[in-house]
């Protein structure tokens, strides 16, 4: 048994920075701050596609995170994904180089 059954549960989840996003293991308050510091980390890192799964679901992901992106000057455009990458569970971001 644990000492203390939350330590889990509080410590950070690593995410790799490889254009790939997975919203499942963040909370939804997590986003409006996760998306664009990943975003950024992407362009720094020379990452210009990525791919943001947030599930199918009721669709308030979604829309949070389109919200998110059209509000971010740094992303070119974005898409759902076709049937091979995620469908509507997932979208595609392409990022501006920096300058």
């Amino acid at each position: 048994m644990k000492e203390y059954p939350d330590e889990e549960e509080s410590l950070p989840v690593a995410s790799p920075i490889d254009g790939v996003l997975d919203l499942h293991t963040f909370q939804p308050g997590e986003v409006k701050d996760l998306l664009p510091e990943y975003l950024h980390e992407c362009r720094k890192r020379g990452i210009l596609e990525a791919r943001i799964i947030h599930g199918k679901g009721t669709g308030m992901l979604r829309e949070t995170v389109h919200a998110i992106l059209r509000r971010m000057p740094e992303v070119a455009s974005f898409r759902l994904a076709d049937e091979t990458a995620g469908s509507w569970g997932a979208t595609l971001v392409e990022l501006r180089r920096n300058t």
